[in-house]
């Protein structure tokens, strides 16, 4: 009996070994659940359906938001994962949830239904703003370049407000984004029992990153603090906010 307890667990380990390489050899070759690649600069796109001109104009915008990062890359190569009728969005929402997209490693891989000639990503009946989403993901990918396996999310103990807010941060340059004490303003007169923070093109952030957003904000832009420096630095999310709301009320 004990035998055959050993012969069938030996079994299931080896298959669910199998089961998980095979899984992640999918997920790091998307091309094998694709119908059409295109390369653009130093992106991959995955693709079932033609590409539409504007993908391209879109994906060159969000690029060019990666460049406030001082983690930016320009000879990183990144692959992008359209959400046109392939398996593999799927397979990652089974894996990780359901969202806009994912960014991890070196893919960027979009969940929501984009409208490239509009601009938006809807989910759920919200929309964000296809550049800043792109950017957003894309920034995680720049995260894990800079830092590696072992020190980025989600190995890595790091709060999500400094791994989260720093994607926002980076790719939310709006001319309406870039005023701090306006951005923490339209937050305390926002309904606070929304899900979402409303832009002026009727694009939505979570709150939760709208926040994360605005503590990585102050940090950066008025106590003049690298991300770097944010990683290191062990203040907690709420003595940052609280100094933050100080530093606000002395600006009105």
């Amino acid at each position: 009996m004990k035998r055959k307890i050993k012969k069938w667990t030996f079994r299931l380990a080896v298959t669910g070994l199998f089961i998980a390489g095979l899984l992640l050899v999918i997920i790091l070759n998307p091309v094998l659940t694709y119908a059409n690649k295109t390369e653009h600069n130093n992106h991959t796109l995955f693709h079932n359906k033609p590409l539409d001109p504007a993908v391209l104009t879109t994906l060159d915008q969000a690029a060019e938001l990666l460049k406030a990062s001082e983690f930016y890359n320009p000879k990183l190569r990144l692959d992008i994962c359209l959400n046109d009728g392939s398996k593999y969005p799927e397979l990652i929402k089974a894996l990780r949830g359901q969202a806009f997209a994912w960014g991890f490693y070196n893919k960027v891989i979009m969940q929501g239904n984009a409208d490239f000639k509009k601009g938006y990503v809807k989910l759920n009946g919200y929309k964000w703003n296809l550049t800043q989403l792109l950017a957003h993901e894309m920034t995680h990918c720049l995260q894990f370049d800079e830092l590696g396996f072992w020190k980025s999310k989600p190995i890595a103990n790091i709060p999500n407000w400094k791994w989260e807010g720093y994607a926002e941060y980076v790719s939310r340059q709006n001319d309406d984004q870039k005023n701090l004490f306006k951005n923490i303003t339209r937050l305390i007169g926002a309904n606070k029992n929304s899900w979402e923070i409303i832009f002026a093109d009727n694009t939505i952030a979570p709150r939760a990153y709208y926040e994360y957003w605005i503590l990585v904000q102050y940090c950066m832009d008025i106590k003049k603090m690298t991300y770097k420096q944010m990683l290191a630095d062990t203040k907690g999310e709420q003595a940052v906010k609280e100094e933050m709301m100080r530093w606000f009320y002395t600006q009105r």
